[in-house]
């Protein structure tokens, strides 16, 4: 087992399989957050054209959370504004803090970009208010309480990340296993591997082993990529070890029944719908969530979800990781009686 196993982790990174799901969950931690997260959130971005060196200018630019940037002439800030370089400009003519100080008034030349994000604008409209405010040295005028009710959820883009550890661990842990059984065979190296002192047992334990440990990496990768990683690592490596452990019974079965490779894709499409659906119900919270627990994967999915989101510990989701891992122990059966199977029709073939 531990020879086959070594020959299948030196020959990964040959395999489109391997960097496939590698691959993946990068792109999909991208695709993601790119459309729901925070990983490509833009900061407000604020340009300034200053002519008389005012205070509005100096403390822009020691604010936190905004991107601002002096710019030298009016033009080019139009330029950057309408480019949608910048959400918008602030133009400050010379003398426009005495002008403040005086009581004068004078006219606040603020511009929009036309496709900057509406919450940018308010943000920056306000926050420029405010710093002018404090040339003339008045207190605003109301006190602003922000009150919460109820508890925060998570946001969207931690909403979907079960889905994307369904993914990470399936693809590695499920998929993989199954596609090398399956190449296996139609390469004729099985037989090969069989009537060497290597047993059909050798060979499942050594296509789960490295299932199990890519999903590992996918899985870690996965929720690094999210800042999803709790404080109790231990947890995350409990949970990922009985999902890997989980997807790669599962993708021995698979091996095992699928006679080609086009029978394994089609399998593996019709079938991902079972594993993968208790993941919609974290993005979806009014959805009835009993109906996600007659999933198997749930088992390490709401586990994962309940330490990245709400800090929980190992000593938290135990109850619920000891049923996946009563599931993964009645899938043994499964497999072993599958694993003869193959032997036989190997054998007779």
């Amino acid at each position: 087992m531990r020879t086959i196993l070594g020959r299948d982790v030196r020959m990964g990174p040959r395999s489109p399989f391997v960097l496939y799901a590698l691959v993946i969950p990068i792109l999909l931690t991208v695709l993601v957050q790119g459309i729901f997260g925070d990983l490509f959130a833009p900061e407000p971005r604020l340009d300034i054209v200053d002519e008389g060196n005012s205070s509005v200018t100096s403390q822009a630019l020691a604010l936190e959370g905004f991107t601002v940037t002096e710019i030298d002439d009016l033009d080019t800030m139009l330029a950057r504004v309408e480019g949608n370089d910048a959400d918008a400009g602030l133009y400050l003519p010379g003398g426009f803090d005495e002008e403040v100080i005086d009581g004068d008034q004078p006219e606040l030349q603020f511009y929009v970009g036309g496709e900057s994000l509406a919450s940018n604008r308010i943000i920056l409209a306000v926050t420029t208010l405010e710093l002018i405010r404090g040339i003339e040295g008045s207190e605003s005028p109301v006190d602003v309480l922000v009150v919460q009710l109820g508890e925060a959820g998570p946001d969207v883009s931690r909403r979907v990340l079960p889905i994307l550890l369904m993914m990470a661990v399936a693809i590695a842990a499920g998929f993989l296993p199954a596609a090398s059984i399956v190449q296996e065979r139609e390469d004729r190296t099985l037989s090969a591997l069989l009537v060497s002192p290597a047993s059909m047992s050798d060979v499942l334990g050594a296509k789960a082993g490295f299932g199990v440990i890519l999903a590992l990496a996918t899985g870690f990768m996965t929720l690094a990529l999210n800042d999803a990683i709790a404080g109790q690592w231990w947890a995350h490596l409990f949970v990922l070890t009985v999902a890997g452990v989980m997807m790669a019974e599962v993708g021995l079965l698979l091996g095992t029944w699928a006679k080609d490779s086009n029978t394994l894709f089609a399998a593996w499409k019709g079938g991902a719908i079972l594993l993968i659906f208790p993941a919609f119900f974290f993005l979806f919270p009014e959805l009835p969530q009993w109906i996600a627990k007659l999933g198997p994967t749930y088992y390490f999915l709401e586990p994962a979800f309940a330490i990245a989101n709400d800090g929980a510990g190992l000593e938290d989701v135990l109850g619920r990781l000891l049923i996946g891992v009563a599931i993964c122990l009645a899938l043994i059966p499964a497999v072993v009686v599958a694993g003869r199977h193959l032997e036989r029709t190997n054998a007779t073939g």
